[in-house]
């Protein structure tokens, strides 16, 4: 928990739409980021997600922009990941990242990877998901509204990061990355814990009908295409990716007591976390990381 009085009102900001907290805020030096409870009783990973405090870039980027390819100077760029490299007790040279297009690819790091993204070209592209069972491997996704999911398995001490947005959720990633994670690693559903990250909550988030039509196609069991849907009327709907994501991640056979799920929306903390849709697409990039101790 963040703490004095500055990580209080910080905290009364967050949640002033929820009434639970599921994640955690922590600060180190000038960093102020996010972990979730239910991945650190594993003691199996050093996780966290960024916000926008604790950078050095500036105006629209201000201050921690993980993007290279938004505008962004590349120094500070550089300087935003040497401080989470910091916090993760890990080198620029560990750290993993993504090349995401909205599909559900996934790729398996080895050692080698380390670096790809940072310090080093990426070799691979097209890939929204990452896996490793590398301790001291730090994977890393990034988001402005997107779903991160996070996933650790406590048996084969393995782990996987997945970008998920309306085209990766509605081809349930989860699923995809569990499957994944048994075929590499062995990995039973009922050995991962799970967490879906800070992204988009459905009263922010408005969908047209075409997207809400492939949601209704997809999620038409037991009622839940009116636990993810709100019809707003004129085609528009309200889309609830949060409960979606946790759909899948039950449906892949993760017990529902090992997902943890966020209440932490992007767009109504746009001043905290970066939006696409909050800043018209004028923002930075934050991140999801994770890695084997």
């Amino acid at each position: 928990m963040a703490d004095g009085k500055e990580g209080m009102e910080t905290l009364m900001e967050l949640y002033r739409h929820e009434s639970r907290m599921r994640m955690t805020i922590k600060k180190e030096k000038e960093m102020e980021y996010l972990t979730f409870p239910l991945l650190e009783q594993t003691g199996l990973v050093r996780h966290l997600f960024t916000t926008r405090k604790g950078g050095v870039s500036r105006d629209i980027y201000s201050t921690m922009n993980l993007s290279y390819t938004r505008g962004d100077d590349k120094e500070a760029v550089d300087e935003n990941f040497r401080r989470i490299a910091g916090v993760l007790q890990c080198g620029l040279g560990d750290i993993v990242c993504s090349d995401q297009t909205h599909t559900t690819n996934l790729k398996v790091a080895v050692k080698e990877d380390g670096g790809k993204g940072i310090i080093k070209p990426r070799d691979y592209a097209d890939i929204d998901g990452l896996l490793t069972d590398v301790p001291g491997l730090v994977l890393a996704t990034f988001y402005a509204d997107c779903v991160p999911l996070y996933f650790v398995d406590t048996r084969k001490h393995a782990i996987a990061l997945a970008h998920s947005g309306w085209r990766g959720t509605v081809a349930r990633m989860g699923r995809c990355v569990t499957e994944k994670m048994r075929e590499v690693y062995g990995s039973s559903p009922a050995d991962i814990v799970a967490a879906v990250g800070p992204s988009i909550c459905q009263e922010c988030y408005e969908v047209s009908e075409d997207v809400a039509d492939a949601f209704a196609k997809e999620f038409k069991g037991q009622g839940q295409t009116d636990e993810i849907l709100q019809k707003k009327g004129n085609g528009k709907y309200q889309l609830d990716l949060w409960r979606a994501n946790a759909i899948v991640l039950q449906e892949a056979g993760i017990p529902a007591g090992q997902i943890q799920v966020t209440d932490i929306c992007t767009c109504h903390n746009s001043e905290y976390l970066f939006s696409h849709r909050a800043s018209r697409g004028r923002r930075g990039n934050l991140g999801a990381f994770m890695g084997l101790i």
